[in-house]
C-alpha cells in the first residue's frame, strides 16, 4: 500500500487549503488530523462539497439531490451523464438508491491547482447544464 505518512498528508492538507483559497472557495470547515475540508461556493452550484485527504488520494464529494424512490430510468440516465464529464462520476451515496452524489478522486503526491481546478468545475458545469433534470429527480420524475 503506498499511504502518506503523517507529515506528507499535512503537507498535503495544506497545498489543498491553498489551492482552495486562491480559487477563492470558502472553506466553511476544516480537520486537519482527518484531513477534511467542507467548502461552498454558492454562485458554481457548490454547496458544502466535501474534499478529504485520504491516504495517498483526494476524494471529492457533492451532495446533487435525495430522490424521493428509486428509478431504473433515473439511474439510467445518471450513467449516460456520467459519459459526459471530463472528470468525476454521479454515484448512488446508498444502498438504497435515493441519494445522488457527484464524486471524484485525485492523487495528491502530484495533485495542482489546475487538476483541482478542473474537477470542481466539471461538476459545475453538469450542474448548469442539468439543473431542470435534477429538479425533476427530486420531484420524482424523469425529464423528457
Amino acid at each position: 500500500q503506498n499511504y502518506l505518512t503523517n507529515a506528507q498528508l499535512m503537507s498535503s492538507f495544506e497545498k489543498v487549503k491553498n489551492y482552495l483559497l486562491e480559487l477563492n472557495y470558502e472553506i466553511i470547515k476544516e480537520n486537519e488530523e482527518t484531513g477534511v475540508f467542507i467548502i461552498n461556493a454558492e454562485e458554481k452550484g457548490v454547496a458544502n462539497m466535501i474534499l478529504d485527504c485520504e491516504g495517498d488520494i483526494l476524494i471529492l464529494t457533492q451532495h446533487i439531490v435525495n430522490l424521493p424512490a428509486g428509478d431504473g430510468d433515473i439511474y439510467k440516465e445518471l450513467l449516460q451523464l456520467n459519459t459526459t464529464l471530463v472528470h468525476g462520476a454521479y454515484a448512488l451515496a446508498d444502498a438504497e438508491g435515493k441519494t445522488i452524489i457527484f464524486r471524484d478522486t485525485l492523487q495528491l503526491a502530484n495533485l495542482d491547482l489546475n487538476e483541482l481546478e478542473a474537477s470542481i468545475n466539471a461538476l459545475t458545469l453538469s450542474l448548469a447544464e442539468n439543473i431542470n433534470r435534477f429538479l425533476g429527480y427530486a420531484k420524482g420524475s424523469v425529464p423528457a
